[in-house]
C-alpha cells in the first residue's frame, strides 16, 4: 500500500506532469532540429563541399564478396563517418538553440526577480525578501545614528 501512496504523492506534486511535458517538448524539439539540420543546413553545406552527401560517406574496411542472398556472400564492413559528422552538426545546432533559449529565460527571470523593475511582476517571495532587506538597512542606519 505504501508504493501506491508514494506514487499518488509523486503525481500530485507535479513531478510526473513536469517530466511528461519535458519529454514531449524534447521529442518535438528533436524533430524540429532534425529537419533544420537535414533540410536547411546540410543542403548548402553539401553544395559548398561540391555535392558531398555526408550521410553516405564511409570508409570501407572490407568490400562485399558475392551476391546478397547467395551462399558464400560476405557483407561489406565499413565505418560510417558521414553520419557522425551529421550527428555532430545536430549536436552543435541543439546546443546553440538551447544556449539561446536559456539565455533569454535567464534575462526574463532576472527582470522578474528585480523588485525595482515595475514592468514585470515580481514573485511574492522575492518582494518579501527585498522588503526585509530594506527594513534591515533602515534599522542598521538607525542604530548607527544612535551610536553617534
Amino acid at each position: 500500500m505504501g508504493l501506491i501512496k508514494e506514487f499518488k504523492e509523486f503525481a500530485v506534486k507535479g513531478n510526473m506532469v513536469d517530466m511528461a511535458v519535458g519529454i514531449i517538448i524534447g521529442t518535438a524539439f528533436n524533430k524540429v532540429v532534425d529537419v533544420l539540420v537535414k533540410q536547411v543546413i546540410m543542403p548548402p553545406l553539401s553544395l559548398l563541399t561540391d555535392g558531398i552527401e555526408f550521410s553516405n560517406k564511409k570508409m570501407v574496411l572490407r568490400d562485399s564478396v558475392g551476391t546478397e542472398g547467395n551462399p558464400g556472400y560476405v557483407e561489406e564492413v565499413s565505418i560510417g563517418y558521414g553520419l557522425l559528422i551529421e550527428t555532430f552538426i545536430d549536436f552543435i545546432v541543439i546546443g546553440f538553440v538551447v544556449f539561446i533559449i536559456v539565455k533569454a529565460m535567464n534575462r526574463f527571470r532576472n527582470r522578474a526577480q528585480d523588485p525595482k523593475d515595475k514592468q514585470v511582476a515580481t514573485p511574492k517571495d522575492i518582494e518579501l525578501l527585498a522588503n526585509l532587506n530594506d527594513l534591515m538597512k533602515e534599522q542598521n542606519e538607525l542604530l548607527k545614528e544612535r551610536r553617534n
